[in-house]
């Protein structure tokens, strides 16, 4: 399956679509969430996203890419870490599978995540990489039926 783990930089990705982990405000954040928001452009960026007015945790929207490499941005809202206890493995699975959903419903064949709520949102990396993972992993094989998405759709996950 075409999923590929890289250490690199997500916003030079030349994918049709990279992930925000954003807030549910849809508001420029820090991390990755910041670093989006100034490639792509501020002002453009966060006009669209206000547009959108806001995201609940575990879905995805989308935006265009602006002055980004790839044609999308998708801004999903990861859980907060509160132990495990509280549905933070399947918000954030649904994180990863709503994404995914989301770049096909617009035509894409590629889209590079970071690793949500993996940062200031305090899930532990190795946990967090272990739902994406999962999450991408059973996305595509639920394309089995449609081998040819499955076999165009290139999913990066992108470290740092």
């Amino acid at each position: 399956m075409p999923i590929q783990i890289i250490n690199g930089d997500l916003i030079v990705m030349k994918t049709d679509a990279i992930v925000n982990a954003a807030n549910t405000s849809l508001t420029m954040g820090g991390g990755v969430c910041g670093s989006i928001f100034r490639a792509a452009g501020i002002e453009a960026m966060t006009k669209a996203c206000q547009a959108l007015k806001s995201c609940p945790t575990g879905q995805a929207v989308i935006t265009p890419g602006f002055n980004l490499a790839a044609r999308y941005v998708i801004h999903t809202v990861g859980p907060v870490w509160r132990g495990g206890q509280n549905r933070e493995p399947e918000l954030l699975a649904a994180c990863y599978q709503n994404s995914l959903q989301l770049i096909l419903d617009h035509g894409g064949q590629s889209i590079a995540f970071p690793l949500i709520s993996a940062g200031v949102y305090g899930y532990p990396k190795l946990q967090a990489l272990s739902v994406a993972q999962k999450a991408i992993h059973d996305f595509l094989v639920s394309l089995n039926s449609s081998a040819k998405i499955e076999e165009e759709l290139t999913v990066f996950l992108v470290l740092r």
